[in-house]
């Protein structure tokens, strides 16, 4: 019998190999042409902890994890116990023998996964086999998954996962299909939030991306650093989030396209920064992957509690886009997005993110790279003459040339901190011209205007 969507719970203890179990059911899935959607909750302690994760496969788009499992792979008893009254009728558990019992009125398959495999450590990848034999997915399908996971490591390994998988698809040979989904041909991308957002960066052209490890936005960070030398991007992670945002911003007034990311603890730290780049100008987009506060607060859980600091980063008034994606495709366009706006505007860009959409897992039709031409926006062309370049010019749209430090000794200028002229001259050191101020404070603010007609 063919049904529309079947919900996978993996849980166990942290190191169990719950997060990497639901990425290869997901990854055989989504090539199988089915939409996938993962959702892993883990706790902030590296070794230890209740952790679990959701995966929803099903035949048509899903944006949500049901709340009751259809398959529950149980990686140790408190799996059982913590998770046996969200089954759904004619749910099947998956359990180790070894440590558990079947509880009453469940269905289950009861592997002793001591007698399967000679490591216990494999429990997980004998539990992938038996919950792939359920969903009806073809053998060769996980294999090449698992192929591809262990890559890098030896022959003997890869062997022993491929043996761990056919044995526990043994134990699931008599119910098998009874999850049975519309596959097709079509191979779709899976990738989480972080990782679209890091792809768009690298597709609009970022050439400098800095961060400091920090949950949920550290995704970014590793898939940058992965891809660095391949692409031509810098990646740095100085020692604070105050350093991160100096050297994105330094790298952006330098003439590179630069990013940055953090989470709401290390926003607030970067907020001053946002206003400098403001004052002087300068384009730089940052990334918000909100998590609950106030302080480190819940690390590893979701909130979305950083609106009110987004939209009042930095002191003082000035032109600003706080942009926030819905869903992982989204997240890769309207990074893109933002990348122009800053450029376009030369403006602070806040994307919003949260934990969900940063680390969850998600199938995506497809993405294309060419959908929304690079914009960097309007730069100075050659000096006329021995006129003095300005800027700072006042326009009618508030917007200015720009000019890479060191092009040519026609644009030499100042970027200042303190208010300035259109030469970027301090009207505040000696004595304050409050006409002058008015001016440059007009100016910036005619941004708005053609920040509010560029938003998609």
């Amino acid at each position: 019998m063919k049904i529309e969507s079947v919900d996978i719970w993996i849980a166990g203890a942290a190191g169990d190999g719950v997060q990497s179990t639901a990425e290869i059911l997901g990854r055989v899935a989504a090539r199988l042409g089915l939409h996938v959607s993962i959702y892993n909750s883990y706790q902030s302690a590296i070794r230890g902890g209740y952790v679990w994760a959701q995966v929803t496969i099903s035949s048509k788009k899903s944006w949500v994890n049901g709340d009751r499992w259809d398959i529950l792979i149980a990686l140790n008893a408190d799996a059982v116990a913590r998770h046996q009254k969200w089954a759904n009728p004619n749910a099947v558990i998956l359990f180790n023998k070894d440590r558990s019992q079947l509880p009453q009125g469940l269905t289950g398959i009861g592997i002793p996964v001591s007698e399967v495999v000679p490591n216990p450590i494999m429990q997980n990848v004998v539990f992938l086999g038996a919950a792939s034999t359920l969903c009806g997915f073809p053998k060769q399908k996980l294999d090449q998954v698992i192929t591809d996971i262990f890559v890098k490591k030896s022959k003997e390994i890869r062997q022993a996962n491929l043996t761990a998988a056919k044995k526990g698809a043994q134990y699931a040979q008599d119910i098998a299909k009874k999850f049975e989904l519309t596959m097709s041909e079509q191979s779709r991308p899976l990738l989480t939030g972080n990782q679209a957002m890091a792809f768009a960066g690298a597709t609009a052209g970022v050439r400098f991306y800095a961060a400091y490890p920090m949950t949920p936005a550290t995704g970014i960070l590793h898939w940058m650093c992965d891809h660095a030398e391949s692409l031509g991007i810098i990646v740095e992670q100085p020692e604070d989030e105050i350093s991160v945002i100096n050297m994105a911003i330094g790298a952006s007034f330098a003439g590179a396209r630069a990013m940055c990311a953090t989470s709401g603890g290390g926003f607030a730290l970067m907020t001053e920064a946002i206003g400098m780049a403001a004052m002087t100008e300068t384009p730089i987009v940052v990334i918000n992957s909100q998590r609950a506060g106030p302080s480190t607060g819940v690390p590893t859980k979701m909130e979305q509690g950083d609106l009110w600091q987004a939209l009042g980063a930095g002191q003082g008034d000035y032109p600003k886009a706080v942009l926030a994606p819905f869903d992982v495709e989204d997240a890769y366009y309207l990074t893109q997005v933002a990348l122009n706006m800053a450029d376009r505007h030369q403006i602070p860009v806040i994307l919003l993110s949260d934990l969900f959409l940063s680390e969850h897992h998600e199938t995506v039709d497809s993405l294309d790279g060419k959908k929304i031409p690079i914009d960097r926006g309007l730069w100075a062309k050659a000096p006329v003459g021995t006129q003095k370049f300005k800027r700072y010019e006042i326009t009618a749209s508030g917007i200015s040339e720009r000019a890479k430090p060191g092009w040519d000794d026609g644009f030499i200028f100042t970027a200042p901190t303190d208010e300035h002229n259109e030469y970027g001259h301090n009207i505040s050191d000696v004595f304050t011209n409050p006409a002058e101020r008015l001016r440059m404070m007009d100016k910036r603010m005619k941004k708005m205007e053609g920040i509010l007609k560029a938003m998609p």
